[in-house]
């Protein structure tokens, strides 16, 4: 793809043509502008969505009409009358678009558009265009870019969900496809308070337009011997060479290039045991600066650049994916490359990209494979990124409330496969007095042959309603698992695919999934609302109408089949309404869980919806549906990974979040002691590891936990070992004494999570957040991708490194920083060594908070009318809003809920509780409210029940004196 640089607004006023100024024309319409270039785009569609946002199309064709959009759902205003906007003419060669807080610039000339803020400052201009025809399915596309702010020192944020540890995008490349373990969202945020929301629904990128290739695209290779051409492979089989040869590139990318290029010698791939694979040799560029590279891999792997290591992974071998690095060449000099692999059915790649100018490598651009226009809206947040996210949620849909039990513990396992183990687990945590709201019946849960019929075994699960009606009556509420997958041989798959429904070529294609013997398979089509309808009345009769709580939509990338060629990928996912596959490569949960949560709602009108998706896509969160990171695996710096994807998922507008506690899959070396079902056909051996292995495995489960108490929603599942808190902890031990600890505060914490939760919808709020959201000045927080603020008054400090036991926290500038455990009160702008023994994990809280602190309860609304002690945190002023509502109904969209304002003065040492403002159905209407006074060297971990005052609660405000 060409990449086309655009002159700067400044020295564009005019194109000469024929030795004559040119200047293009304009119309003003009822909602903007649309402007018709001398060049470029034919035209430049303008549209106010809001007194802040902007949408701005390019076509190739005037009058082009385009698919309406799937991801927005706002409506244009309307310019009547002339209060909405202006449009004025600058001259020969301009036309503004004035909104009340932004303001667009079109050339007449270029169609270049430049946009500022409501003072009349530029902060994002075009800088780059592209629109190449190409053909899709026998219809004409485009392939398109666009790029702003050339040379930018802005930092971004956002983009979904990502396992590269990542947090300023700024000069970073990134795919937007989904895959298991990443979601794509293109929306970007900036810490200058600005945003983009690129409406695309194909394979997209941020950063470099040109996709990454295999490193014998752009470097020369030599092997170990110095002979150019490619790598020296030497192939181990229990550490004996069997065989060496050179390979061009390191390609077993996908599961075609396993079988095409494995070596013939070495037999079937699928049955190799004990090999390891050794590539040897350099990797030479005549483009001297930073190269970005990429290892696509799954099973063991160790690189070295240069005799030293900078990756050693490991992934579950179906699952493999991308791990970023960079590379500095210099000119013509060779860089030596190690690489080792133990391959178990895992796959493996190296892939590149030369640098680009620092211009454009430190910019703002979109690109994407299949598009109708360039189209894209422009978000001006003014005075902070939650502005932005609000703008955001205004294009896609506001995020309905979750169910209050959602913020409580899910205790899951892959897979409980009887009725008796799910209703087991949930007794012994009773028996215990350890709280959880929610169990999970993970998928299997059918016949063998009767995947998408939607019955369940009559062996393992004899009665299915009165399974749901056991954890009921167990005061706690149950997911499923449900898939858009389906078995050929099932009613449901013929119906669907009678209708028109299925795609059907994977099924003609033969392939067979892992059950059993395998079965013929395929996803059904939930682009039209025929196929929605469809789903829905199979599944209700069956799974909707036993009263399940919330619904597990797996696999919704879709994974149709796994580590297929990219080619071959896009013909399995299509075709739909809107063309081939690769037209709608990245919406599929988008329209998958609308489908199912619009029927939800009109079934179910009075019942607060929740949906748990493992993909998602801008405007998800509409849907009522969190989203989690896949099945990702229990290594150290998976855990790392979470964090920032969790961070960058939270500042891409979708707020509830969600992870896999202790990984969901794990190496051999940790599946000891009481080992659970892994997926079908899968051998498990139990006891593989050392005792020292079991220690690292419990201590990596444990800081997974304690990270997990602080995430939005705190969640435990995996395959093969079970992470029970009576199996995975010894009886006694500090492990489970820190685990139910945590588990207990997260209970302890509710008024002050389920209040911030509340923000998601009543003000478009975030519940994990990027240090930059609440610290934009403090540039030391801009890269920070390790640590968090849990709402805006906690800072989290997750421990990712075994045997660690303190962390370096930086303590963000423009606030005082309390030690939860110890009260150490530390100054903002500074770093310090937290400790932080294996039963801790290093949490601060924020000078001026108040955290309202409840009881431990055994599940989130067993005692309502109990006291509440507010934790006021003395050194500067605060404010909390406490919110409280049924935490079930959809009451809360008629105003039934209740709000309670509590502010603190420091220098007056005042604390008010205001009054009441709201009501709902069960509200309890006097309380006792206690307050306690952190100062400094007090912990707020010591005495939960403590408190300096006691006050009746009536509604009315009351005064508190420090």
């Amino acid at each position: 793809m060409q990449f086309k640089a655009i002159v700067p607004a400044a020295s564009c006023l005019a194109v000469l043509i024929s030795g004559h100024a040119m200047a293009g024309t304009f119309e003003k319409t009822a909602t903007g502008v649309v402007v018709k270039p001398d060049s470029g785009a034919k035209e430049v569609r303008l549209e106010v969505m809001n007194d802040n946002i902007i949408h701005v199309v390019k076509t190739d064709q005037a009058g082009k009409e385009l698919t309406p959009s799937l991801m927005t759902v706002a409506t244009p205003v309307s310019g009547k009358g002339g209060e909405k906007f202006e449009v004025t003419a600058q001259g020969k060669d301009r036309v503004t678009l004035k909104a009340k807080k932004i303001s667009v610039a079109v050339s007449l000339a270029t169609g270049q558009v430049q946009f500022f803020n409501a003072a009349g400052k530029a902060f994002l201009t075009q800088a780059a265009e592209n629109m190449t025809p190409v053909e899709v399915g026998g219809k004409p596309f485009m392939a398109v870019t666009q790029g702003f702010n050339h040379g930018t020192k802005d930092a971004y944020y956002g983009l979904g969900q990502h396992q590269n540890g990542q947090m300023n995008l700024n000069g970073e490349d990134v795919l937007l496809m989904q895959h298991n373990m990443v979601i794509a969202v293109p929306f970007v945020v900036s810490d200058k308070n600005y945003g983009v929301l690129w409406d695309n629904n194909s394979i997209s990128r941020f950063g470099d337009p040109k996709p990454y290739g295999f490193l014998s695209r752009d470097l020369k290779l030599a092997d170990a011997d110095g002979k150019a051409g490619g790598l020296t492979a030497r192939y181990y089989v229990d550490d004996k060479l069997v065989l060496t040869r050179q390979e061009k590139d390191i390609d077993y990318q996908y599961l075609k290039d396993v079988a095409d290029n494995w070596p013939k010698e070495l037999g079937d791939p699928k049955k190799a045991v004990g090999v390891k694979v050794v590539w040897d040799g350099t990797l030479t560029s005549d483009k001297p600066g930073v190269h970005k590279m990429q290892l696509y891999s799954s099973d063991y792997a160790k690189l070295d650049i240069d005799g030293k290591q900078i990756m050693d992974v490991w992934r579950q071998g179906w699952n493999p994916w991308y791990h970023n690095f960079e590379l500095k060449f210099e000119a013509n000099k060779p860089v030596k490359l190690h690489l080792e692999w133990k391959p178990s059915g895992g796959m493996i790649a190296m892939t590149h990209n030369d640098p680009l100018p620092a211009p454009e490598r430190h910019s703002l651009t979109f690109s994407s494979e299949v598009a109708q226009s360039i189209n894209y809206y422009v978000i001006n947040g003014e005075t902070s990124i939650d502005k932005v996210i609000a703008g955001y949620r205004h294009l896609t849909g506001e995020a309905p409330m979750m169910p209050k039990w959602s913020y409580g513990l899910w205790q899951s396992r892959q897979r409980y496969e009887t009725q008796e183990q799910l209703l087991g687990v949930l007794k012994e945590y009773r028996k215990q007095g350890w709280p959880v709201d929610n169990m999970v019946q993970d998928w299997f849960y059918w016949p063998q042959d009767g995947w998408g019929s939607h019955d369940f075994d009559k062996v393992r699960f004899p009665n299915p309603k009165g399974l749901v009606d056991e954890v009921h009556k167990n005061n706690a509420r149950v997911m499923i698992s449900i898939w858009g997958k389906f078995y050929e041989n099932t009613k449901n798959y013929q119906e669907l695919n009678k209708a028109g429904y299925m795609w059907t070529k994977n099924v003609e294609n033969g392939d067979l999934d892992w059950v059993g013997p395998g079965y013929k398979n395929s996803h059904y089509d939930p682009y039209t609302k025929g196929a929605q309808d469809m789903y829905f009345r199979q599944m209700k009769p069956k799974l909707v109408d036993l009263g399940f709580d919330a619904w597990w939509m797996d696999n919704t990338e879709p994974d149709v089949l796994s580590n297929t060629r990219l080619e071959d990928f896009k013909k399995l996912i299509g075709p739909t309404v809107y063309g081939a596959g690769e037209v709608t490569f990245n919406p599929y949960s988008l329209v998958h869980t609308e489908g199912f949560y619009n029927h939800l709602i009109k079934d179910q009108p009075q019942k607060r919806q929740f949906i748990l998706s493992r993909s998602g896509f801008a405007g998800i969160q509409r849907n009522g549906t969190a989203l989690w990171s896949g099945d990702t695996v229990g290594r150290w710096n998976n855990l790392y990974d979470q964090i920032s994807a969790g961070v960058q998922i939270s500042m891409s507008g979708i707020p509830n979040w969600t992870h896999d506690i202790g990984g969901y899959a794990q190496e051999v070396r940790f599946q000891t002691g009481d080992v659970g079902s892994a997926q079908e056909n899968r051998v498990v051996a139990a006891n593989q590891g050392t005792p020292e292995d079991l220690k690292e495995w419990r201590e990596l489960n444990l800081r997974w936990w304690q990270f997990g108490a602080f995430s939005p929603l705190f969640r435990s599942h995996g395959e093969v070992v079970k992470r029970e808190i009576h199996i995975i902890s010894p009886e006694g031990s500090p492990m489970r004494e820190s685990m139910v600890w945590y588990d207990k505060l997260r209970y302890r914490l509710m008024p002050y999570i389920y209040s911030t939760a509340a923000t998601t919808h009543h003000e478009s709020g975030t519940i994990m957040r990027g240090l930059v959201m609440d610290f934009p000045e403090d540039d030391a927080v801009k890269n920070i991708a390790d640590q968090y603020l849990f709402g805006h008054s906690f800072l989290v400090a997750p421990v990712y490194e075994y045997g660690a036991r303190e962390r370096s926290v930086y303590m963000p500038k423009g606030a005082d920083w309390y030690d939860f455990y110890t009260g150490e009160l530390h100054k903002g702008g500074t770093r310090v060594a937290i400790k932080a023994p294996e039963t801790r994990m290093p949490l601060l809280v924020k000078a001026g908070a108040i955290i309202p602190v409840g009881p431990v309860t055994q599940y989130v609304d067993e005692k309502p009318d109990a006291p509440i002690t507010f934790n006021v945190y003395v050194g500067a002023d605060g404010t909390f809003s406490l919110y409280e509502d049924d935490g079930v109904s959809n009451g809360y969209l008629r105003k039934e809920f209740s709000r309670i304002p509590v502010t603190y003065n420091d220098k007056t040492g005042n604390v008010t509780i205001g009054a009441r403002a709201g009501s709902y159905k069960g509200m309890v209407a006097k309380r006792e409210f206690r307050v306690r006074f952190i100062k400094p060297g007090v912990s707020s971990s010591d005495n939960f029940d403590a408190s300096d005052k006691v006050v009746a609660y009536e509604g009315k405000a009351v005064t508190i004196k420090r």
